[in-house]
């Protein structure tokens, strides 16, 4: 089925098209990387999914739904949960208290605020941690709970903004195996810079390049591709 689909979804910063008329389809249930070079507009185009910048022009469906003019925290509430390039976690918290932020604004309600934000932490390795305050945590561990922050929001559609950026080979091998976890129950659309861990993950690749959509296809088939060699692949 299909969950998300864009229509001529288009934004310009002062003339410049960061985002010029893409049509795009995810799948429920897929795990679908985004790549491209610097520039090529993949953060603005999910920008404009998750509701944090307003398009130009076009349409953004969500299940079926028109959710082109609802707000951010509007998009969260139908199910959409987006962490970000740079970690964004409230700093001055505990870890419990930023997941249990999260527990508590999810879509289908908390019946037991405690029992499942513990089972979150639990589920990215952070339990151990929950009493200390996230600005004293190691940048790993701070990309791990911004990762629960997300998970604890119960969403449809987990969008991921570079999330392995500055972790080692161990954390992204621990943030591999989270997502192959989380895709068992939600659809995943990750914008990632290391091809390791795209060819790991992704089912699907949509290669952006110049605010447009370059090419689309499997792994095979964009490892293949021309155009994507020559722009993105660098062969």
């Amino acid at each position: 089925m299909t969950l998300l689909v864009t229509r001529g979804l288009s934004r310009e910063f002062g003339g410049l098209h960061a985002v010029e008329n893409v049509d795009f389809a995810l799948d429920q249930g897929e795990v679908r990387a985004v790549i491209g070079p610097n520039g090529a507009g993949k953060t603005t185009f999910v920008s404009l999914i998750c509701g944090r910048i307003a398009a130009s022009a076009g349409q953004v469906m969500f299940r079926g739904e028109d959710i082109s003019r609802l707000p951010a925290h509007r998009r969260v509430g139908r199910g959409i949960a987006y962490t970000f390039q740079i970690t964004s976690v409230f700093a001055n918290l505990s870890v419990f208290d930023n997941v249990a932020l999260a527990v508590q604004n999810r879509r289908s309600g908390a019946a037991d605020l405690e029992s499942q934000t513990h089972a979150v932490l639990a589920r990215v390795g952070l339990a151990g941690r929950k009493d200390a305050t996230a600005a004293t945590l190691a940048y790993g561990h701070q990309r791990l709970l911004e990762l629960a922050m997300g998970l604890a929001l119960d969403p449809t559609l987990l969008i991921l903004d570079e999330p392995t950026q500055g972790l080692s080979d161990y954390e992204i091998g621990q943030f591999c195996a989270l997502v192959r976890d989380a895709a068992k129950t939600l659809t995943v659309l990750l914008i990632e810079h290391n091809m390791d861990v795209v060819m790991d993950l992704a089912s699907r690749i949509t290669v952006f390049d110049r605010g447009r959509i370059l090419a689309e296809g499997t792994r095979e088939e964009i490892r293949s591709n021309a155009d994507v060699q020559r722009v993105y692949l660098g062969s």
